[in-house]
């Protein structure tokens, strides 16, 4: 691996002595990690990720994509250090109603929040790259939890909800010197003037979404990369032109993760993963509230037709109201009803609630969002397990013939985890995976 000299010499500056072991760790293969859902009881290896409760390192890196699990959510695969995410949440905003992921995809932090806050907590997943948006919106959905919106919008977009947010996660966009050694096309893209460029920009992102954040919210801030300029001098300046205060977190035993001056750093020759940096601060400063207009909590009903029973059986159905919104059936927790009209008054919400299905003609087909989410009422639909083959099958969206079930819409399990629908014909069946979703490689 040949490393830029600009890089070299300022990383020596940062790391002095230890910059040999660093260099060497760059050439070594980086850990594989993923991130167990709660959906189900699933222990992949013996070695957890020690900041992260639901975090494990495997032995080897497995063909991820021929596994039915990751299809159905059990799993995501996500670097360990950046689960480092997990302690700023249970230390300074485990009870957050209101929570933003700024710069989202492809999930791996905002399937996290989702999991740590509470069930009845909003999390907002924006991703301003649409192709980059769908990805986050499909990796939300395998996950299951209801009360997840995805939006496709620039930073600037969220100034029209000042004092919304309880917190704000920012992985900004950055010179990417943490992936070093997983992407080579990162060490060809590096330069100073990159580096410049991109702490300049990620505070335009910081200001632009500063207001959106109540006062005494939290701001979690991190990249993927080692300079000081885009890391402690960015978190520096947010504490001195925003009237941020620096929090600080228990690292507890964790003494491989290194406390800096304004935050924490992952260096691969001590932690095991990739480079990467996360501050949290809390803002001080008096939001603007008065820029709220009396009625935007009221979504013109435009494009609504009505509030309908559901077509499906959902946990606790008290707690959900059903809205036929131009044929796409919607399920919405009726305590947050507001907010989703909210967002979708100032946003491109991409997804959002549990998307039940959608109305062709007089006929409902359900989607594959009601089959993955974790609040289907199993017991009311019919369901089948089936074996490793016919689960690819389905998954790569072939045609699968089943014999020992009903007639109509059957939901398609493996070990009895939902993959999705398929409407049972009798001779054959209907596959209802979402065609962007197949599995396009030949396994087997």
């Amino acid at each position: 691996m040949i490393l830029p000299e600009d890089f070299v010499n300022r990383t020596k500056l940062l790391l002095g002595d230890e910059f040999q072991m660093f260099e060497k760790a760059l050439e070594e293969v980086p850990p594989t990690s993923i991130r167990v859902n709660d959906k189900v009881n699933y222990h992949p290896s013996d070695e957890k990720v020690p900041w992260c409760d639901n975090g494990y390192y495997l032995k080897e890196r497995p063909l991820f994509t021929a596994d039915p699990l990751i299809h159905a959510g059990v799993y995501y695969v996500q670097e360990a250090s950046s689960m480092f995410l997990f302690q700023a949440v249970k230390q300074h905003f485990a009870s957050a109603n209101h929570v933003l992921d700024l710069c989202a995809a492809p999930g791996g932090k905002s399937t996290l929040l989702s999991q740590v806050l509470p069930e009845n907590a909003l999390l907002v997943s924006n991703e301003i790259v649409r192709s980059r948006a769908y990805i986050l919106a499909e990796n939300l959905i395998k996950w299951g939890n209801p009360n997840v919106v995805v939006t496709n919008n620039e930073a600037k977009d969220f100034e029209a909800l000042p004092a919304f947010f309880d917190a704000v996660v920012i992985d900004a966009p950055c010179s990417g010197e943490g992936m070093f050694r997983k992407d080579a096309g990162a060490i060809d893209e590096w330069s100073e003037y990159n580096v410049n460029l991109c702490a300049e920009r990620q505070r335009e992102i910081v200001s632009s979404v500063w207001e959106t954040l109540k006062t005494e919210g939290v701001l979690v801030y991190s990249t993927c990369t080692f300079n000081r300029k885009e890391n402690e001098e960015n978190v520096q300046w947010i504490c001195q032109e925003l009237g941020a205060e620096l929090l600080t977190l228990n690292l507890m035993e964790n003494t491989d993760i290194t406390a800096t001056d304004f935050g924490y750093r992952f260096y691969p020759h001590k932690t095991r993963g990739e480079g990467f940096f996360l501050s949290v601060l809390r803002k001080k400063s008096l939001t603007i509230e008065s820029l709220k207009k009396k009625n935007d909590s009221k979504k013109s009903t435009k494009g609504i037709n009505k509030t309908i029973t559901s077509p499906l059986s959902l946990i606790e159905p008290e707690r959900w109201v059903v809205i036929n919104d131009n044929n796409q059936i919607n399920a919405y927790d009726k305590d947050l009803l507001n907010d989703y009209l909210l967002l979708n008054k100032h946003l491109k919400c991409m997804h959002s609630g549990i998307l039940l299905g959608e109305m062709k003609g007089n006929d409902f087909i359900p989607s594959t969002c009601s089959a993955l989410s974790k609040k289907l009422d199993r017991n009311q639909i019919d369901s089948i397990d089936v074996d490793y083959k016919t689960a690819i099958a389905f998954l790569r969206k072939d045609a699968i013939q089943l014999t020992q079930t009903n007639r109509g819409f059957v939901l398609i399990c493996y070990e009895g985890l939902a993959l999705g629908w398929v409407k049972n014909l009798g001779n054959r069946c209907n596959n209802l995976y979402p065609n962007e979703w197949r599995i396009r490689m030949k396994i087997g």
